[in-house]
This record gives structure tokens, sequence and C-alpha cells, in this order.
């Protein structure tokens, strides 16, 4: 009997010596990617686009997948009412205005030139049919209608797009009106990175694409029609906006969305010489994403059980966070390994990073996410340390 107590005694430290071994894990999933995916770098413009500068990226990550002169600042034209847009719709979420209110045309707002709706002075039309006349028809007249009716004059609204560009951490960017109209600005610029980022922000309301998707509509009880100035929502499989412009002094330029399963890009065209070569240029550049490029996906997980040395319970639990990433069509099956520290020893906090989940496709590392805790773990006392043995015992006898 005496040695049968010694040894369940001996057995019950050999248990507590193995909790402190922690071993690492890993599991299997398939391919991601969150690295740099520009074509071949030994060409500024492998594709030969003639524009002065584009840009293409998948929009639910923000990778590029495309470049050329994409920081260069550059007269974007129409393609500036993304911003106006942008500010309307957070204003229609934060509840400073409504679809149905009625906005008054001002005699400034009247007075745009280029595209338009011919807005007549003291007119009063609802936002959302000023919305979809700047969205579908690009009109000058009610892009400076809507900025005024949100603060009062183009002047301070215009001051709020520039403070959102900021924000947005748009650095080659300047804007001095609503509509992109350059006959008299000085220095009214943006670049093809500046606007795919704001265009990435415009496009999280489903109205917008909504309307950008639209080919025709109309207004005022259907005696006015609008007709969808971007003809790829007509001719490209996938599009759903965004914005087109054209000055002399811009030439064609676009901010394009598409969608096709997974995968929603945003490519943007600066400074083409013609509406044609704009289009096929964008065109270009969405199948040049959509044929080369797929989305790779994988859950988030929760690891339970793992070993802490010195803490008031044997184990704790973790998390790592689901992957959405960018990976080249021809990827691989993609390994997720995942290593969790050796050794971890209390106290640990909810939050801390306990580990570390590698992703890669056999050949290199395409991105990593941390391992998280998802509960405290304080450090054991010596009665703790005591009752977490007399635990073990007891389980073995």
């Amino acid at each position: 009997m005496k040695a049968k107590v010694i040894k369940n005694f001996l057995s019950a430290i050999a248990i507590i010596v193995a909790i402190s071994i922690v071993a690492s894990i890993c599991v299997y999933a398939e391919p991601d990617n969150k690295r740099g995916l520009h074509p071949d770098e030994s060409s500024a413009d492998p594709l030969g686009l003639d524009c002065k500068s584009a840009i293409l990226l998948e929009a639910n990550t923000g990778t590029v997948l495309y470049e050329k002169n994409a920081d260069e600042p550059l007269p974007p034209a129409s393609v500036t009412k993304i911003m106006t847009l942008l500010l309307v719709m957070e204003a229609i979420e934060d509840g400073r205005v409504e679809y149905g209110d009625k906005v008054r045309a001002s005699a400034n707002a009247c007075s745009m030139g280029g595209s338009q709706i011919y807005l007549r002075e003291n007119e009063e039309m609802t936002v959302e049919d000023m919305l979809k006349s700047v969205i579908i028809a690009s009109a000058n007249d009610a892009a400076v209608a809507l900025a005024e009716h949100l603060c009062g004059s183009e002047e301070s609204f215009v001051e709020q797009m520039n403070i959102k560009a900021g924000k947005l951490a748009m650095e080659n960017t300047h804007f001095e009106n609503t509509n992109g109209l350059d006959d008299t600005v000085q220095n009214h610029v943006s670049s093809a990175r500046d606007i795919s980022i704001m265009s990435r922000e415009l496009i999280k309301y489903p109205k917008v694409t909504e309307y950008s998707s639209i080919w025709m509509d109309s207004i005022r009880n259907g005696s006015f029609g609008l007709t969808n100035t971007n003809r790829l929502i007509r001719f490209y499989k996938g599009a759903t906006g965004l914005k087109t412009g054209s000055t002399d002094k811009a030439g064609f330029c676009i901010s394009a969305t598409a969608e096709r399963g997974d995968m929603s890009l945003i490519c943007v065209v600066m400074g083409a010489k013609t509406r044609d070569i704009r289009n096929s240029i964008a065109t270009k550049l969405l199948d040049y994403g959509f044929n080369n490029y797929r989305i790779f996906k994988a859950d988030a997980e929760k690891l339970e059980n793992i070993p802490i040395l010195r803490g008031e319970k044997a184990s704790f639990a973790a998390e790592f966070p689901a992957v959405k990433i960018v990976v080249p069509k021809e990827t691989g099956k993609i390994r997720a390994g995942i290593n969790v520290i050796e050794n971890i020893k209390a106290p640990i906090k909810k939050g801390d990073i306990v580990g570390l989940v590698s992703y890669t496709d056999g050949k290199s590392e395409i991105c990593q996410v941390d391992i998280i805790a998802v509960e405290n773990v304080e450090k054991s006392s010596f009665w703790g340390n005591f009752k977490l043995f007399l635990k073990k015992c007891a389980e073995i006898i």
C-alpha cells in the first residue's frame, strides 16, 4: 500500500512537470496573401498604359496590384466629386441630412457650366435626386447645391473636403471646389493613389454603388433623363461605378469599380487622351486584376487549453483573427503554421500576444497574424499551486 502511494505521488509530480511543456501547434489552411503584388518592377509600366498615371487595388484589402506614377498630383476633373459625395454620405449617416430633405438651388449653383441638370434658381429637389444627378450624370450644379445645403457655402464645404483628405492621408490632394471645374483654379489636384483612397471610402456606402451602377434614370417626375457618364457600367462585366471626369487640363479620368465573386477592384486612370483610351485602359487594368489574382479567406480560430506555468489554472484560451488577402491565381496550397510561445508564465492579460500564425505557400511567407489571449490568468499563490497538486493527485488516485 505504501509503495502504491509513493508511485501515485511520483506520477502526480510527472504530470505537473508535463504541464510546463508547451508544444507548438501546426494546422493547415488554403491559400492567402498580403504581400506586394506588383508585376515585373524592371519596367516602370509593364502594361504600357497610355495615360499620365494609374492605380489598381483590391478594395476589401487595400492591396495595390498595379500602379503607374500613382503619387503625381494632377487635375482630377469631375472625379473630384467622389469627395463631395463622401461628405454628403457621411452627413446622411450622421443624421445631419436625410434623403427626403429638400435642397434649394442658389444662383451660384445654377451658374455652373459643364455637365448639369440645369437647376433653376430657388428650384427645390430632394437630397436623393441631387445625389443621383451627381453620381449618374456628374451634375456640377447639383454638387454645388448639396455643398451649400450642408455647409452654407461652397467655400466652407471645400474646407471640409480638404480636412477629410488630410484625415485619409491623401498626401497629394488639394481641393478648390466641389465639382472639378478647373478653368479658374490655381491648385486643384489629386493623385491616382489618393483618388483610390477616397473611392474605397465611398463604396462602403451601398447606396452609392446602387446609383453608380444605373445606366439610365430620371428626375423631376420622369421629365428629365439621366444617363451614366461611365460607359463601363453598360459594357464591362461586374462594373459597379464609380466616377468619370474630363477637362482640357485634366484630360480624361476615371475611378472605375467592379466586382466579380469575392474580388472588388478599384481602378483609377488620370490624364488619358480620349474617352475611349481612358475606358480601354480601365478595362485593361480591371481585366489584369481579375485574370491574375484571387481572394483567399481563412476563418478565425480559437485555441483552447494552452498550458501556462505558475498560473492560478493550468491552461488558458487564445484566438487569431480571420484572414482575407489577395494572392496570385497560380498560388498553390498555403500552410498556416500556428506557433504558441513556449513556457508561457503567468500572469497574462486578455489581449496579450501569445503566439504567431505564419501563412506560407511553400516558397515564401505571405502574411502573419498574432495569436491573442482571450482571458486573464493571474499568477498562482503557494496555496494555489498546492491545490492544483492535490487536484492532480486526486485525478490519478
